[in-house]
């Protein structure tokens, strides 16, 4: 009877507390702080799938899942006390897991992890229509993803040079001024990438506080940055990620 109930656990229980966890997440506006929101069409759903499917599951009789319509044996019996063992102690881990998960308030990746991930390569999100988009002159909804790949890929920076800007992100540290940075997720998390426009400013803020900066950008030899205006200190934003 362990055995079986470790075993639901560890599969059915996991199953349906991280699929739980993703629908109160969704619910409550906080499921773009780990998946890109253009996924949350097929998260949620498959989430309610399968809390629907664990509802149904617990409606089995206690042994259903191993019972394989004939006598066999296959080994069940000769498993013991280990194989009991190790199936509930897997499921009591599993719900341990999931209760952390549920318990733990949602946070976001910080500027030290940013930096961490600053190869100093030039941004990969973005492709050379943006930096197409951008010569026209349509940026209004560029964020500073967009133009980090504007300043780091564009060939003709003059072009660029005189235009006003306003952007939003958190303070890392750079060389003359400092880098004005926010994480792009493409899927999710796991594969955020910092995205980084320099900010020549003398009045350098502490690494990680949110600003707001308005000013102009201009063409520094060739290498793009933006002359500020003003630089705010701001809340984080409630979504503080690029998509």
């Amino acid at each position: 009877m362990r055995e079986l109930i470790g075993s639901r656990l560890l599969g059915v229980g996991l199953a349906a507390g991280l699929a739980a966890v993703t629908v109160v997440l969704w619910l409550n506006g906080q499921l773009a702080l780990y998946i890109n929101p253009s996924s949350n069409w097929f998260a949620v759903p498959m989430a309610i799938i399968a809390l629907v499917g664990a509802v149904i599951s617990f409606a089995l009789p206690k042994g259903a899942e191993s019972d394989h319509g004939h006598d066999h044996d296959h080994g069940h019996e000769r498993r013991g006390g280990w194989g009991t063992a190790a199936t509930v102690t897997g499921g009591v881990l599993s719900v341990g897991v999931v209760a952390a998960i549920m318990l733990t308030p949602p946070a976001t990746l910080s500027a030290e992890l940013a930096m961490q991930r600053d190869t100093g390569a030039p941004p990969l999100f973005q492709g050379s229509d943006t930096v197409a988009l951008a010569s026209t002159g349509d940026t209004s909804k560029f964020g500073v993803g967009a133009w980090a790949s504007v300043f780091a890929t564009a060939t003709n920076p003059e072009a660029f040079d005189g235009d006003t800007i306003t952007l939003t992100g958190f303070v890392t540290p750079t060389d003359g001024g400092f880098g004005l940075t926010r994480l792009v997720i493409t899927h999710c998390v796991i594969d955020a990438q910092p995205a980084s426009v320099p900010v020549a400013s003398g009045d350098i803020p502490a690494t990680g506080t949110w600003v707001t900066v308005t000013g102009t950008i201009r063409d520094a030899g060739g290498r793009l940055q933006i002359q500020p205006a003003s630089v705010q200190t701001v809340d984080q934003p409630k979504d503080p990620y690029e998509y």
